[in-house]
């Protein structure tokens, strides 16, 4: 059996640890029914296919008739659409080195590895998550879709001067819910906003943190808290844009509701494997991993643009608006954005 960092590796055993890997934001994004994984969409990629079509319904309507036993009853026929999505595949590898491992803590090293590629690998699906929100809220809608303008909301000054009003105050979310979807705003429960803004929240007991016990048994800090009922997950990925001599800085907070995200892993050859090079460095032993995914925003369609693209997408692909199109009624689109300034703190959330 092969080695690495001199424990025996078992490639299988190694890729059923991290596909069961423990990931505290990843649990929160599935809990909240915002990123919702999609047996039917598992289905559709499952050939290895990088590109897929899912149908859906629109709204039904119709205006009902007098039930006077005179009256005939006029049927409607229920319009239906289609969005089209895309499989990104990402791959990266790693040299003993790279891992930091803490011989004293008592935990398995091997699980100690799987950790760390899990947090790794959460990371890029957080970030690929945030340029896709930003490409499809970067998306003019016209005609039946005009409304997508209604799901952004930006309080951020037009100078230099900041006040109340230019930040997130307690009623920010709510308020932007309710004018992107109306009465529809109870689906929504999750919440991506950048360290500065969750700093301000924080400071105003707008916004408690949830804690864990690590091994030594000490309460610390989660990059995730809640705020009105949703869970926040803080990364400082969202988009900012910096303070320069005509304008403050500027944060984007992103706010979702169930199934806006609809996620699904697609099948991968080789997930992981341990490769060793001979000759470069007096010799290495590397661990290279390799996934395939599919986040897609409800209600839009990917468009694979016409050069430059190969089997996947790449990040810049995904995160251009021109890529995407918006394809179902706004207002069954649980998206928020709210783009707001921050009051400058001299501290961090420690996490």
């Amino acid at each position: 059996m092969a080695t690495y960092l001199g424990f025996p590796f078992d490639p299988e055993l190694f890729n059923y640890n991290w596909a069961n890997a423990k990931d505290p934001t990843l649990t929160a994004m599935f809990e909240s029914g915002a990123v919702a994984p999609n047996a039917e969409l598992a289905r559709l990629i499952a050939n290895g296919s990088d590109f897929y079509t899912l149908p859906f319904y629109k709204i039904i309507g119709g205006t009902p008739e007098n039930y006077d036993g005179a009256t005939d009853i006029t049927l409607t026929d229920p319009a239906g659409g289609a969005q089209n999505g895309i499989v990104f595949g990402r791959a990266h590898g790693w040299k003993e080195k790279d891992f930091i491992v803490d011989y004293n803590s008592g935990a398995d090293t091997m699980q100690q590895i799987v950790s760390q590629v899990s947090k790794y690998w959460q990371k890029q699906r957080q970030s690929i998550m945030l340029k896709i929100l930003n490409a499809v809220f970067g998306v003019t809608g016209s005609g039946e879709f005009a409304d997508w303008a209604n799901h952004t909301t930006d309080l951020s000054s037009a100078s230099t001067t900041v006040g109340d009003a230019n930040k997130m105050g307690a009623t920010t979310i709510g308020d932007a819910i309710q004018k992107a979807v109306g009465d529809n705003q109870d689906a929504f429960q999750l919440v991506f906003m950048h360290s500065k803004v969750a700093t301000n929240m924080a400071g105003l007991k707008l916004l408690d943190f949830l804690k864990y016990t690590d091994a030594n048994n000490v309460e610390r800090p989660l990059r995730i808290g809640t705020v009105n009922g949703m869970t926040v997950v803080v990364d400082d990925g969202c988009p900012t844009t910096a303070a320069d001599t005509s304008k403050a800085a500027t944060y984007t907070t992103y706010v979702l509701g169930l199934g806006a995200i609809q996620y699904a892993p697609a099948p991968v050859k080789v997930p992981s494997e341990l490769t060793r090079d001979a000759l470069k460095g007096g010799g290495y032993d590397a661990l290279v991993t390799r996934i395939r995914e599919t986040l897609h925003p409800n209600g839009f369609s990917f468009t694979k643009p016409t050069s430059g693209y190969t089997a996947s997408p790449t990040d810049a692909q995904l995160a251009a608006s021109a890529n995407w199109s918006i394809v179902a009624d706004p207002k069954t689109i649980a998206l928020a954005k709210i783009i707001t300034n921050a009051k400058e703190v001299h501290h961090v959330l420690c996490f």
